[in-house]
């Protein structure tokens, strides 16, 4: 019984296929953006990992802040000053950054040149594709070495980083040999992009490559995640002790707390995406209110149809089950279109710049649970109607 009531339904729907793919269009609608906004959410989540997952969660960027009245002081000797004073601070490094043309052969472009301590790249978890990092004695003896990133070994070396190894580019002029290869990690932290960078001696591009234009960074590691904001106070203190500020003077440095920002950028792309959803939630609602709508048509043309079924025995869970059935179908169907739309839909939108989606069974199942819930809850009533109709009185019905 419970099959000829199916067969039923689908026979009811498709004898009007017009009206039944416009009720279905908003819930095809609806699903599909649940499905695209569930994963773009998680497209932003996945890029704010990836950008700051170079760096520890008690990471504090610590960057230089200049005045029209004054420049900021910020220096390598504030590691060592750190590392004496500061009680909360587990590891600490100093970066130069500027931009410069390097060349290889005939192949040359502007990348960012990172004058680098020996610590940095186990600090920034940064992984050697060949070759090794800068050593504490290149330091001191201001060495003309250098580690180049993906970007550079793609561009100079088309994309051969064993063949980068020994070999001699130029940086502002500056001849330097390379000695590692960091592999790719599409991260960054504040200005700087690991992956279009060159990495030289600190000392060596203060002295011989940036000079006096390298903007000084610090990147500083507090002992825990409970301590972050000790450390942060404690910073203040010791650097502005250092660059003998008055207490009337503004901080020539601005600290920031990579967690905090972390957290800060996933909350709000999960703001987002409930936002979104939120949007595409109404869009079902609104189908669904189609849906009833449709329902009572429906109801109200079959009246006739409805009596003789009564008239022949026809229980009433039957006729409910049955124009139940059909709503359930029709929401059941316009589900799967929209999720075969929704997921045909994200390798095109992953081309456009800036955007990524990334597939996720969790909007699917968000999206075709709330079309089922909408054709059962909508459906619901106009079935119940035509299942309470008098069978005299819709005989009687013309």
């Amino acid at each position: 019984m419970k099959f000829e009531i199916l067969v039923m339904a689908f026979e009811a729907l498709f004898s009007n296929k017009t009206r039944s793919a416009l009720s279905m269009l908003g819930i095809v609608i609806g699903v599909s953006t649940i499905i695209l906004v569930v994963g773009i959410g998680l497209g932003a989540q996945l890029e704010i990992e990836e950008q700051y997952k170079n760096l520890s969660v008690t990471s504090i960027l610590v960057n230089p802040v200049s005045t029209a009245s004054s420049i900021s002081r910020l220096s390598a000797d504030d590691i060592e000053v750190i590392s004496e004073k500061a009680q909360h601070v587990e590891n600490a490094t100093a970066l130069t950054q500027g931009k410069l043309s390097v060349s290889y052969s005939k192949e040359e472009g502007q990348y960012t040149v990172l004058g680098v301590q020996d610590n940095f790249f186990a600090l920034s978890n940064l992984e050697f594709a060949s070759g090794r990092g800068i050593s504490d004695q290149e330091l001191k003896d201001r060495a003309k070495v250098a580690v180049l990133s993906q970007d550079l070994i793609d561009d100079l070396f088309a994309g051969n980083a064993k063949k980068a190894i020994g070999e001699t580019v130029s940086v502002g002029g500056k001849k330097v040999e390379v000695i590692g290869v960091i592999k790719g990690s599409g991260s960054s932290v504040g200005p700087i992009t690991f992956d279009d960078s060159i990495y030289v001696p600190y000392s060596t591009a203060e002295k011989n490559i940036l000079g006096s234009s390298g903007s000084v960074r610090l990147i500083v590691l507090a002992n825990s995640v409970d301590v972050i904001a000790d450390a942060m106070d404690e910073l203040t203190v010791i650097l502005r002790d250092s660059h003998n500020l008055k207490s009337s003077d503004v901080d020539d440095f601005r600290a920031r707390d990579q967690g905090s920002r972390v957290t800060a950028a996933q909350e709000s792309a999960k703001t987002m995406s409930a936002l979104l959803t939120a949007v595409a939630s109404i869009v079902l609602i609104v189908s669904g209110i189609g849906i009833m709508n449709v329902m009572f048509v429906t109801v109200a043309e079959r009246t006739k149809e409805i009596g003789v079924m009564k008239a022949i025995g026809g229980k009433k869970e039957d006729i409910l089950t049955q124009f139940l059935m059909e709503a359930l179908v029709l929401s059941f169907l316009a589900g799967l279109i929209g999720i075969l739309l929704g997921e045909a839909s994200m390798p095109f939108i992953n081309k456009i710049e800036g955007w990524r989606v990334v597939s996720s069974l969790s909007g699917i199942v968000i999206g075709f649970s709330f079309s089922i819930f909408v054709g059962v809850f909508f459906g619901f009533y106009p079935a119940l109607k035509a299942s309470r109709l008098d069978p005299v009185d819709a005989l009687r019905s013309e």
